[in-house]
């Protein structure tokens, strides 16, 4: 079984209170999610963040089939950091972990996903032709979608 990991960093000039604000709200998912993935959530969204939150979504990842996607809100500690998991989904496994911090002059955004793809040996073989490049372009819109929306970070000079 093999599993993989996505690893991203992204700083913003926003404060922790401005980031827990967008990245605890899954009704934010859209605006940084590319729109050809016909991101849309189905129910689930209407409370603030909380440890067993389900959330049900449909995503139009690749071919323009819709898939029902399927996360619960595992942990969640209060402007530090939260873990979605999928329950049902394009993947046999999806552990997201987000978590934010306060540095000098904004935050710092950090994404660890850990997956693994569907059809054992098949999954393996297009990982690194579909699914490891279509992750990376989502996440590098997300990374050029907070700029757009808060800014270049820039760090503070001594």
């Amino acid at each position: 079984m093999k599993i993989y990991t996505l690893h991203a960093k992204q700083n913003l000039p926003i404060t922790l209170e401005e980031a827990w604000s967008l990245l605890s709200d899954p009704k934010n998912l859209k605006t940084i999610t590319p729109d050809y993935m016909g991101f849309e959530i189905l129910s689930g969204a209407d409370r603030p963040m909380y440890p067993g939150q389900i959330i049900q979504y449909i995503v139009t990842p690749v071919l323009g089939i819709k898939t029902k996607w399927v996360t619960e809100i595992t942990h969640v500690q209060d402007h530090a950091y939260f873990v979605d998991e999928q329950r049902f989904g394009p993947y046999a496994l999806w552990h997201h972990k987000h978590f934010i911090k306060e540095i000098p002059g904004g935050v710092e955004m950090e994404d660890i996903v850990d997956y693994k793809v569907p059809m054992g040996i098949l999954g393996q073989l297009v990982h690194p032709i579909l699914v490891k490049p279509k992750l990376n372009e989502i996440f590098e819109y997300r990374k050029k979608k907070l700029i757009e929306l808060y800014g270049e970070f820039k760090a503070p000079t001594s």
